[in-house]
Formats: C-alpha cells, structure tokens, sequence
C-alpha cells in the first residue's frame, strides 16, 4: 500500500500538479479507515479461525483493484479550475483512488484485531514492510514507467495473497470446500500475480506506445515522441526533432531570423527544455548571444563557469559560446545527462567538447562540498513550471531559492565571480521578480554584505528578468559593459548600482534592511516578498493564505505565479472539502451507533485522544516529508524516505509497546512530554543537519535523517496501541468510533498541515504535532484513572 501512493503520486504528478503528493496521502488514509470499519461494522463475516482465508482473498481483491485502478486513472481527465463538473471529476479521482486501499485497510484490521499475535507485533511488522515499500518503490519507477509500476505493485499484492492463501491450506483450520464461489480468480492469486506482472512487463517493454495518460495537465498526448522515459523524479518525453525558430526564454527583438533543428523536451507535461542539434561548431549556435539569461557573459566570459540545471544542454552550451573552456553542468535529473551522453549523443556532441563535466547530482548539495570556485554561475529558469503554474507545493527547486541556497552558490564564487538567475517577469505583475530580489538582498546580507545594492544589477524584458548578483561591488567598467550590452539588445535595467529601480516595489524591497521591513511591503501589497528559507522553502508560492487582500490581488492577476498558486489553494480547498463530505457520511455518521450505551466520559475523552494522535501524526509527518525534501534534494526522496523512516520506527515504537507498557499516570504523562520535547528538538535538528551534513552525498544524508526521525518515530508508535489498550479496558464497543475518528482526524490534517507550513513555516507544523501529543498526555492518563476504575468495579 505504501508503494500504491509513491507511485500514484509520481503519477499524478504528470498528469496533474505536485501538490496532490499530499492528496494521495489524504486518499490513502481515508481508504484503510473506511476498509478498516467495514470489517468493524461486519464483524460476523470475520471469524478469527478464517483469518488467513480472508487475508488471501483480500490481498487478490486489492491486486484486481490496483489494476483497475490504474486503468481508471490514466484515461482520467483532471483540471484545476472550478466548476460543478470539475467538481465531480475530482470526486470520480477519489473514488478511483479509494478502493485498493479500502481492501488493504480491511487486512490491516483483520490482522490487528483477529489474529492470535499481540497488537503491538502485527502492528510492528505492518509498518516494517510499509517501510520496505517505502524504499523498494524508488527502484521499481527507476526501471519501469508510472502505469507499469502500478501493475507490479498490483502484482506484489496477488503474491501477497498467494502466501496467505499458502499459509491457510496447511493450517489445521482449512474447510473441505472454499466458499470462494463465483469469484474463481480468489482461488489462483498465483496465476493472477504471473498475469499482472507480465502486464507490466510488456507495458514496459512498449513503451512509449503502451498504456500511458492520455490527457497530461490539460494536454492530450497525440504525438509519438523521439524517447520517453520515467524515474523517480520525473517523466521525460523529447518529441521529434523539427526545423524552426530556435527555442529561447528571452530573445532579444533584434534577434537576427534563424532556423535550427531542435528537440523539445517536456517535462512531466508541461514544463520543458531544449536541445539544439549540434555538430560541435560552436558558430552555429551564435543566436544564444541574444538571450537576456546570457547577459551576465558581458562581463565574465573565462576562466571556469556552473551551470544549475543542464536539461538539454542549452545553457553549457552558451557557457562554451561565450569563451568558458571549463563549464561543469549540475543536473539533478540523471536522465538529461544519460541522453547528453548517450542517445542522443550524435544530434547533439555537448559531450565531446572539451572542459565539458557533466555532473548527477542536486545543485545544492554539489556546491556546499565543492572546493572548486567559478567566476560564473547561471540558473536559467531552473524550476518545474508545471508545478509553479499550479502552486508548487512540493518541489525539488525550493531548496534552490532559499537563503541558504543562495549562499552556497555565492560562496562558490572566486572573489571576482557573479551569480546569474533568470525568473519571470512581467510590468503588469512583478511578484516573482520582487522575491527574486529579495531573495538576493537577504543573501548578501546574511553573508555580512553592508551594502547589497552595490552587488545587485537587474535587467528585464516583456516576458523575463535576469538577475546578477556579484561576489564583490561592480566595477564601473562592469556597468558600463552591461548596460551597453541591454541598450544593443533593446532589454530594460530594471535596479542597479547607483540608479533607482524602475518600479517603487523594487526600490523599496532593496532598500528594505531585513525581513521585517520586508514583512511590511508584504503587508502593504498583499504579495509574499519575504525572502524563503529552509524553514519556509515556499518561493514559488507568492499568495499569502493568511492575507484574504492576497486572494483578491491573486484574482485578478491573469498570468503568472500567484494566479497558479490562487488556482492551487482553491483546488485543495475543493478537495479537502470533498475528503470531508466523504469523511463525515463514509466514517463518521455510520459509526455514531458504536456509541450507543457507552459512558459519556468514554466518549468524550476517547475521542479527544485519538483525534490529537491522529492530527499529531499528520502534522508531523507532513512536515518532515517536506524539510527531508529539503535536505534531500528532491520531493520523492522526501516521501519516500520520510515515509520510509517514519513507519519504521513507528512500528518499532508499537512492537516496544508490548513489552513497556504505559500503564500508569506517570509514564503516560512521561511519553507524552519526552515525545513531545523529541519533536520540537526535531525541527532544531533539522538546520544542524544541514549546516553539517548536507555537502555530504546522498547516502549519508538518508542515514543521517534516519537518525533523526528515529527517536520521535518510536515514541509516536506508543500511542495508537496504548490508547486502543486503554479504551478497550474500559468497554470494546466503541472502538470503531475511536478508529474512525482517528482516521478521518488524519485524512484532513495532510493538507492542513500543507497549509500551515505554507502560511507559517515547516518548523510550525511539527510543532503543531508536538502540540497534540502534548494534550494527549492528560487525556490518557483520564482514559488510564477511568480503566482502573472500570477493574476496581469488576473486583467488587
């Protein structure tokens, strides 16, 4: 189940937008809740002596759900606008989503509840194999395409019930006949695990003209491309090479007419980058001169330059055009350089230049344990514009717009070096550039620059601005050089050393001497200008949620980044109120009756426990997703490994459980508070683990995050069991309610914990959690007085 929501938020991603990441957790929640319920609800169906029976057919059903699933979802059409019809089609995706883990849910409970084991252990070996799914699906979508790895987790499923089903025929237990009846394929998993796989092995093999989306952010895929390929990071399709206009980000107007072969690359459907044909004649490729992201080689044009983000090879290659022999290209995404290097290696010889190094590896990352400086570094449009367009939520490219990002580039500059960044600019609507700008004051200024304006020049055109910033003042030879140049080039000097910026909003960001000052232009003009940081990484979210002048602003901005993020926030207001309408009929209202009878004490003080635990558990883990995304470098590793290390040690705290039990007042309060003071430390940890750790390689950062959620994982996995032993003490029969309760306390704090670190900051959302597990502790030392007092009755 685990693998089902990477892969289907990999998935999703394509087709849709990145914050849905945190839907899929929502949806996934809301399914083993109602799964689990079901079994509540129909207690009768499940005797315990046929445990393994049911675990097997369940395990077939949640293989024939995935398929189908998966069937249903890719030829599902997702828009983000709103609508009553686009409500219903995102009520369609839930149900779609929903079933496999409803059966899933259903295993889940009846191996907590049925089986002869403690709870605590089958509840520790659950998580344990969640955790293996955690990390065994990055290598599946590493091999095989989104649609394919979803019919082999389908596939792990079947094998799944072919072991239970293995396992309930030596039993002493097995009936004479199988009441499987019409259902036939309950009785073959195996055959029914060989078919799925060998789907999703030939799907592979096709690829890409197998079962794939058919409609991708509002875009059908008609056309063949030239390659496509899949990871864990992204889908890459290069369409078929065409003769035309060469692609730029800003071209100049006296661009002399031109025609080039190039591939488009497209990226997760809609966020792209080029590839030029290339015969390693440096002359041919001369119309890059008029790009405004090349405006920086004005003035630094040798020695040794970096490129963020190769994609298609266009920005190395500008770095080679203008008189760089050593240009070392950081690219995240290991696909871009295997078809630099590879496939594509004839249409385009970047490779065979000489000085060209070609790096796999997150930027951030590279820069903080390089000794190598540069006196060039350019960040074209590094981003995923899919994601920006829509809010981007969750984004390997938020570590890069950081202050501690930025200070790694600036620190890998030589004394004379600058740091050059293209975003999107526009006259009408400047609030990406304004944070762009804040970005690089609040840098300079962390890194003891009395004086940033003396670093900064700003040049823009209709459509794009590019920033340079200089690890030393700008010489007036600099200047004269580069406004020369946007005057030959007809671009715009937006804000520079020794002139006003062309707009009162960049004048006052640069003259604005910390984040308070900029705090109150944020105040004023209802735009996010506040510089990110790693505790508040959103960059690309330029709406202030808390700010309802934001939403106004946002409304009636008809392009660029704050309508995407005003598009975003109102698409997960609709679906959060969708979870919630689901929650409340599915889950709710059905299991009000198991509180019929029940003390009102009970009630009362399950309730509050397991919905503190419920939203304690979300806040925390949303936000550690997101700073181990961070840290990581990249969304899925966040989810992955986060996942990974919070249901490990989860489970392992539930497997302790059993054997040290909470059952006084004192070690109840005990746990509640050292939890509680393990998460808040979390979120100090969290900033040391950066500072030292994160020049270091990938492995040791996994492992050094793991030694950092660990602890406040095991202590977590104390209270869900606890507080079931606790109830159950007292009386069995509301134990549905306290379940449900739980789980729809979980389905609608994933995006609310979203929204929190947005509009506050990561660090607050796990405090948040902390928070919840804090007032946990009183609550169950009730439940624990009530339970003695329910035995002290009984003895009576």
């Amino acid at each position: 189940m685990l693998m089902l929501q990477i892969a289907q938020t990999r998935l999703l991603s394509v087709m849709a937008w990145y914050y849905l990441a945190f839907f899929a957790i929502s949806m996934a929640m809301f399914g083993m809740t109602a799964g689990s319920l079901l079994v509540y609800f129909k207690a009768d169906l499940f005797p315990p002596e046929r445990l393994l029976q049911h675990l097997s057919w369940l395990g077939t059903g949640f293989a024939v759900a995935v398929m189908f699933s998966t069937f249903s979802l890719v030829s599902t059409v997702l828009l983000a606008e709103f609508s009553g019809i686009v409500m219903l089609l995102w009520l369609k995706l839930i149900l779609i989503i929903v079933p496999p883990y409803v059966l899933g849910g259903m295993a889940v409970c009846l191996a907590l509840t049925r089986s002869p084991w403690p709870v605590g252990l089958v509840y520790g070996v659950d998580l344990a194999g969640a955790s293996a799914g955690c990390l065994a699906v990055l290598a599946v979508m590493s091999w095989v395409d989104g649609v394919s790895a979803l019919l082999a987790i389908g596939g792990l499923g079947a094998l799944a019930a072919a072991c239970f089903r293995a396992a309930w025929r030596a039993g002493p237990d097995r009936p004479p006949h199988e009441a499987a009846g019409r259902w036939r394929v309950l009785r073959h998993p195996v055959v029914l695990a060989v078919l799925i796989l060998a789907a999703a092995a030939g799907n592979a093999v096709v690829q890409p003209h197998g079962m794939a989306p058919f409609l991708v952010k509002d875009q059908l895929e008609i056309a063949t491309p030239a390659a496509q390929q899949w990871n864990s990071f992204s889908r890459i399709r290069a369409l078929q090479p065409e003769t035309v206009s060469p692609g730029m980000w800003g071209a100049s107007v006296h661009m002399p007419a031109v025609d080039v072969s190039q591939m488009l690359m497209n990226i997760d459907g809609n966020a792209g980058t080029v590839m030029y044909r290339f015969n390693g004649d440096l002359s041919t490729l001369a119309f890059l001169t008029y790009d405004i992201t090349n405006l920086a080689y004005a003035i630094r044009h040798d020695g040794r330059a970096a490129v963020i983000g190769v994609g298609g090879g266009r920005d190395v290659l500008s770095a080679h055009l203008f008189g760089f022999a050593d240009v070392t290209g950081v690219e995240v995404n290991p696909i871009f350089i295997d078809w630099l290097t590879t496939r594509f290696r004839r249409y385009n010889h970047l490779a065979d230049l000489p000085g060209t190094h070609l790096v796999v590896d997150e930027a951030r990352s590279w820069f903080a344990r390089t000794d190598a400086h540069f006196d060039l570094i350019e960040m074209s449009l590094a981003d995923t514009w899919a994601a920006t367009g829509a809010g981007a939520f969750s984004l390997s490219e938020n570590g890069l717009y950081t202050v501690q990002g930025f200070r790694h580039f600036l620190d890998a500059l030589t004394p004379q070096g600058v740091f050059t960044v293209s975003r999107w600019y526009s006259s009408q609507d400047i609030a990406e550039t304004g944070r762009l700008l804040s970005l690089a004051a609040a840098s300079l200024r962390a890194r003891g620059v009395a004086d940033p304006q003396a670093h900064i020049f700003l040049a823009g055109m209709s459509n794009l601005a590019t920033l340079i910033v200089g690890a030393a003042p700008f010489s007036a030879a600099d200047l004269a050089r580069l406004r020369g140049r946007i005057d030959e080039l007809g671009f715009t000097e937006l804000a520079g050393p020794g002139r006003p910026a062309v707009s009162p909003v960049l004048r006052q960001i640069l003259q604005a001497q910390d984040a308070r000052q900029t705090g109150m232009l944020t105040q004023q003009y209802h735009i996010n200008f506040v510089a990110p940081t790693d505790d508040w990484p959103f960059f690309f979210n330029q709406l202030v949620l808390s700010d309802m002048f934001s939403t106004n602003v946002a409304q009636h901005s008809r392009d660029g980044v704050i309508h995407g993020n005003m598009a975003a926030a109102r698409t997960m207001g609709n679906i959060v109120m969708l979870s919630a309408m689901l929650v409340l009929f599915t889950i709710i209202l059905p299991s009000l009756p198991s509180l019929q009878h029940v003390p009102a004490s009970l009630a009362s003080l399950g309730t509050l426990y397991f919905m503190l635990i419920g939203l304690g558990f979300m806040f925390i883990e949303i936000g550690i997703i997101q700073r181990v995304s961070l840290f990581l470098g990249h969304p899925v590793y966040g989810l992955s490994i986060g996942l990974f290390s919070m249901t490990l040690s989860t489970g392992m705290g539930s497997l302790l459980s059993e054997r040290i039990r909470l059952n006084g007042a004192r070690g109840l309060i005990s746990w509640a508070t050292a939890l509680s003071a393990v998460v808040v430390a979390l979120t100090v940890c969290f900033s040391a683990m950066t500072r030292v750790f994160e020049g270091y390689g990938i492995a040791v950062r996994i492992l050094v995050t793991l030694a950092a959620i660990v602890p406040s994982g095991l202590l977590m996995g104390f209270g869900f069991p606890t507080g079931l032993r606790l109830v159950n003490a007292i009386d069995r029969r509301p134990t549905p309610w306290f379940w449900a309760i739980n789980g729809a306390a979980g389905v609608l704090a994933a995006s609310v914990a979203v929204a929190t670190s947005i509009a506050f900051s990561i660090d607050a959302s796990i405090r948040m959690g902390a928070a919840c597990y804090l007032l946990a502790g009183p609550v169950s030392v009730m439940l624990y007085r009530l339970s003695k007092a329910r035995r002290l009755a009984i003895e009576v």
